[in-house]
């Protein structure tokens, strides 16, 4: 039997760090999105117990160190599935951007997994074993837009933004989140307002959504690397409502609300930028198919 889901990319509205917790892991508070750029996984089970990562991408690993990997690993360990499967990832997400490629891949398989051996877990209970994968797989189980606090995990689910535009671009370097959080000084960083954000969503406002927009980690990774800073700039200069790096970078993502303009935000960035998007916000929850 094969199984075909959706895994969509994120993006943060809002991103803030309130304090590194005794466990080593910092407390956050940020307001994330999905949008309709998305990886697509095929997942077919298998006689043969084990567990097999089919994908053309190389930077994508075929391994354990891959979520969507461990999530059917959980899933077989929690469960006693005996079966295997081969997990296919079509990768259409940019690698290591802070669009939460992976922790999509492991959202995307923890639910059709649990379609595919009918093992009738609720989205509750999805998420819940997410978090022991990584910290935004939670919100990825959901999909939509939600408030995450906590490390990430804590999902409190919000409406739809106001409907726009959303065009990405991410320069071909790595970002390590591990060092941005590590170079972060949580004393002096301009925190976003997320009740302001929250609000803006409520009320549908689409200014004060980009009014409102804010990342703490973005002044760290702009300070490492120029070549972001750079897009940020250019983004604005071609005429993004607002712009904001993602998650911990590298990607930028300008907010439009009209065609015309995103069109030409869009073809001015190809100029220098290989991986540019234009998608919309999906809003809602994401379905399984």
């Amino acid at each position: 039997m094969k199984l075909m889901i959706k895994a969509p990319a994120k993006i943060n509205l809002t991103l803030d760090v309130l304090h590194k917790r005794p466990d080593g892991y910092h407390e956050v508070e940020m307001i994330m999105t999905t949008v309709d750029l998305a990886d697509r996984l095929e997942l077919e089970s298998l006689d043969q117990d084990e567990i097999q990562i089919i994908s053309h991408n190389r930077f994508v690993p075929d391994d354990s160190r891959n979520l969507a990997y461990q999530a059917a690993k959980l899933l077989k360990e929690r469960h006693g599935i005996k079966k295997g499967v081969a997990i296919q990832i079509d990768k259409i997400i940019p690698v290591a951007a802070g669009l939460a490629g992976g922790s999509s891949d492991a959202a995307a398989a923890l639910k059709g997994l649990n379609e595919l051996w009918k093992l009738g877990l609720s989205l509750d209970e999805l998420a819940e074993l997410g978090a022991e994968i990584g910290s935004d797989v939670s919100f990825c189980v959901y999909g939509g837009t939600a408030l995450a606090t906590g490390r990430g995990e804590k999902i409190q689910h919000l409406p739809a933004p106001p409907n726009c535009w959303v065009v990405l671009a991410k320069p071909t370097i790595g970002v390590s989140t591990g060092e941005v959080y590590k170079n972060l000084k949580l004393d002096r960083m301009k925190r976003p307002n997320t009740k302001a954000m929250i609000e803006a969503i409520y009320e549908n406002d689409y200014d004060k959504m980009c009014a409102n927009v804010g990342n703490v980690l973005e002044s760290v990774t702009l300070s490492t690397y120029p070549e972001v800073a750079l897009i940020k700039e250019q983004m604005i200069r071609f005429g993004a409502d607002t712009v904001l790096m993602s998650g911990s970078g590298p990607t930028v993502f300008g907010l439009i609300r009209h065609d015309s303009r995103m069109h030409r935000v869009y073809n001015c960035l190809r100029g220098f930028c290989d991986q540019v998007y234009a998608v919309r916000m999906l809003g809602d929850g994401n379905p399984v198919d």
